[in-house]
């Protein structure tokens, strides 16, 4: 006979409190709101089947030119084992060209097109919403100094 469950004091939908020792702990914090930022930021762009990481290539070929699939993995912090993959999905959407490396043409060079260029101003605009609905919560103010906080705990600490 299997053992009888104990009663939840909780009602049923609610989830029940976090331990003291959980609630106020910035890296859980932070680890949640990723969470919930990701959530969101995926399901705008994949209303325009799109993932984060062909905006994140399409917006430094479009504000820094044409670059190496290497240099794209550096400046997107997308691993040179996966940039293949999402440049071939750019690709297959004709949002990206590559072609030989007039210098060296053991690589390739990946330039943005025109199509690339109108998604990714679709893309933009998605991005907006989501960061809008990520934060409607705060007041302006509290916008730009979460961002301003952010922004030095992502720079390692340095000012």
């Amino acid at each position: 006979m299997p053992a009888e469950r104990p009663e939840s004091p909780e009602p049923p939908g609610v989830a029940p409190p976090v331990p003291a020792r959980l609630d106020g702990l910035p890296s859980r914090l932070l680890n949640l709101a990723a969470m919930r930022a990701d959530r969101v930021v995926g399901e705008k762009l994949a209303g325009a089947d799109s993932r984060r990481w062909h905006y994140a290539v399409l917006a430094v070929l479009a504000e820094s030119g044409p670059a190496s699939q290497a240099g794209l993995s550096r400046r997107t912090g997308i691993y040179r084992s996966d940039m293949v993959a999402v440049l071939n999905e750019l690709a297959e959407r004709r949002h990206v060209e590559r072609a030989p490396d007039p210098d060296d043409r053991r690589r390739n060079v990946v330039t943005v097109t025109p199509s690339g260029r109108r998604h990714l101003a679709r893309l933009d605009l998605l991005i907006a919403e989501a960061q809008r609905e990520l934060l409607e919560p705060l007041t302006e103010p509290q916008r730009g100094q979460l961002v301003e906080l952010l922004t030095r705990l992502t720079a390692g600490g340095h000012p």
